[in-house]
């Protein structure tokens, strides 16, 4: 179904339409064709290779990929998910996005579509009269746009560069007032529930939250506008906006912590009693998501920088571990009374693909529940200790694990694992024959 409001709203002078669908990596990728052929895109008249969803990070084919050269590099329909036509107006001539998502010849949904991977798993929710609710927290860093390398932006107000944290600074926020306002104007226009916004630990870093809701499908379509307003209101604004887990080596990562809360068909929260004690399916999930974080990791650390910010003693976990109100674990239970009672996910980078993130969390405590897994004591204190089992801190062992996993075969279909699989081992292999000027200026006369 075509979201009437923003179909109807659709502004006179929009010239083109962005038909896009989102990749295992989480970049849109798509057509962009007139705005004569909107009906076209909205009946599915769209069709765009199965393999398309399973490009790497550079857009290349997957080499040896059964997509592209076994089955011939066949189509699939690609139907709107209901969320647009959506306005851009950030763009040099007005246009809109329409979100769309992957299907086979069928009919069947394409279950190697990041978003068709995430519905599957709300279905079972649903089936069992479950309902999980989900907001999440996006971290970034406003950039210098010129230089080849990060660089802190120039403050419009004060014309100096950034050269100190400035965590929950106000007067950082009001030095970037104008940018953050057209970012709030895009988010109200896209339907994107843009929250708050605060400065965060690193030089020119900042988060916003996105409200939480009871469709997990939007909440991840949530994310990847919110991430694409950001990029193009900076784009507008003369600096950059990245997402890179960590783009400075000695400064705080960009997280993207989800979290979620389950409710029944009431709307009564069963992660907690009336008396907020911790229910059976609360730490049924907590069990399931710790038993499944080694296999799950590439899902929140997709990428060879990814790695740089699961660090000791830089406010991103590192070790396989719960706690209440406790920020060094990888689960954390925020405080709260029971209606409140929820799950935070502090693994994924805010560089993952927010469809795979949160069907790796959510699918891998459905399988704690269905197992009815309990988990270990929370842990009090510092998380980071040599006693605690490690999250994987290598890429190549985290896609090992994936691949391997018997959780996460619970969770995604055969094909989707295996396309990201073998999209990273080609991603693995495209950097290892790449050797740095750090490598260069270290190696070259001293060996």
């Amino acid at each position: 179904m075509v979201d009437a409001e923003f179909s109807s709203n659709l502004d006179d002078d929009i010239e083109s339409i962005q038909a896009v669908i989102c990749d295992l990596n989480g970049i849109l990728r798509g057509k962009r064709v007139p705005v004569s052929q909107l009906e076209k895109v909205l009946g599915g008249g769209i069709r765009m290779p199965l393999s398309i969803l399973g490009v790497d990070i550079w857009g290349e084919d997957i080499i040896g990929s059964e997509q592209v050269f076994l089955h011939g590099d066949n189509d699939g329909i690609c139907e709107p998910t209901g969320r647009g036509p959506v306005p851009v107006r950030w763009t040099q001539r007005p246009s809109a996005v329409v979100p769309l998502w992957m299907f086979e010849e069928s009919g069947k949904p394409f279950l190697a579509d990041p978003r068709q991977a995430l519905a599957a798993v709300i279905a079972q929710y649903h089936d069992m009269g479950i309902y999980p609710v989900v907001g999440s927290e996006l971290e970034f860093y406003l950039i210098d746009s010129e230089p080849d390398a990060p660089e802190p932006p120039i403050s419009p107000y004060t014309g100096k560069r950034l050269d100190s944290d400035a965590i929950l600074s106000i007067d950082e926020l009001d030095d970037f007032g104008g940018f953050f306002s057209d970012v709030y104007e895009e988010c109200a226009r896209q339907n994107v529930p843009a929250d708050a916004a605060v400065a965060e630990n690193g030089i020119g870093q900042f988060e916003i939250t996105l409200l939480h809701g009871n469709d997990p499908l939007k909440a991840a379509d949530d994310i990847i506008f919110a991430k694409r307003i950001i990029k193009g209101v900076a784009r507008r604004h003369g600096i950059a906006a990245t997402f890179m887990a960590k783009p400075y080596g000695l400064r705080s990562g960009n997280g993207m912590h989800m979290h979620f809360s389950m409710v029944d068909k009431d709307g009564k929260n069963v992660f907690a009693t009336e008396e907020n004690e911790s229910t059976d399916i609360f730490k049924h999930s907590v069990a399931g998501m710790l038993k499944a974080m080694p296999e799950s990791t590439l899902l929140f650390a997709p990428h060879f920088n990814s790695f740089r910010r699961l660090r000791p003693d830089t406010h991103a976990p590192t070790s396989i571990s719960w706690g209440f109100e406790n920020r060094t674990a990888a689960i954390r239970i925020p405080g709260g009374g029971p209606k409140s009672r929820r799950i935070e996910h502090r693994v994924p980078g805010a560089d993952s693909n927010p469809y795979l993130a949160m069907a790796g969390i959510l699918g891998s405590a459905l399988v704690g529940i269905r197992n009815k897994w309990m988990p270990p004591k929370p842990i009090e204190g510092r998380a980071y200790g040599d006693r605690l089992k490690k999250i994987p801190v290598e890429w190549g062992s985290a896609v090992d694990a994936f691949e391997e996993g018997e959780i996460m075969a619970e969770v995604f279909s055969p094909l989707l694992r295996n396309m990201l699989v073998a999209c990273k081992r080609q991603e693995i292999a495209g950097f290892a024959e790449q050797v740095t000027d750090y490598e260069f200026s270290a190696y070259l006369e001293i060996v």
